[in-house]
C-alpha cells in the first residue's frame, strides 16, 4: 500500500510507478556542469513555468548547501536524472551551483604513502 506522502506515483510493493527517463522528459545530459560533489542551493528567485513534483521536491532539499549526490539519494533517482532535473533549476534561476572545494591530485608524496601502507600490510601476512 502506498503512503500518503509518496503520492499517487509510488507504490510500496511495486516501488516508483513513473519511469526515471520520463522524470526527465528522456534526457540524459544536463545542460549545467555538475558532478556529484557539486553543491547547490536556491537562489529564493521563483522559478518560471511548469515544474514536475521532482523539482519541487528538489528545490526543498536545497535550502541549505547540498550535494547532487545527496539530492539523488533523498529522491531515490539516478544521479543522471537528478542532473538533469537540478540543471532545469539552475537554467531558470531557481538554483546556483558550486563546484566541489577541491580536487585532489595525486602528488608523488601520495605515491610513497600508499606503497608505506601497502609494505606495512605486506609485513602483517
Amino acid at each position: 500500500m502506498a503512503r500518503v506522502q509518496d503520492g499517487p506515483w509510488r507504490d510500496a510493493a511495486a516501488g516508483r510507478l513513473v519511469r526515471p527517463y520520463t522524470i526527465s522528459n528522456g534526457r540524459t545530459r544536463p545542460t549545467a556542469a555538475l558532478d556529484l560533489l557539486s553543491q547547490v542551493m536556491v537562489t529564493g528567485s521563483t522559478p518560471l513555468g511548469y515544474l514536475g513534483p521532482e523539482h519541487a521536491q528538489a528545490l526543498r532539499l536545497c535550502e541549505a548547501p547540498v550535494s547532487v549526490a545527496e539530492i539523488a539519494a533523498q529522491l531515490k533517482l539516478p544521479a543522471a536524472v537528478t542532473k538533469v532535473l537540478l540543471s532545469d533549476l539552475v537554467d531558470c534561476g531557481a538554483l546556483t551551483t558550486r563546484a566541489p572545494a577541491h580536487h585532489h591530485t595525486p602528488t608523488d608524496s601520495d605515491r610513497s604513502l600508499l606503497e608505506a601502507v601497502l609494505d606495512g600490510l605486506r609485513r602483517q601476512l
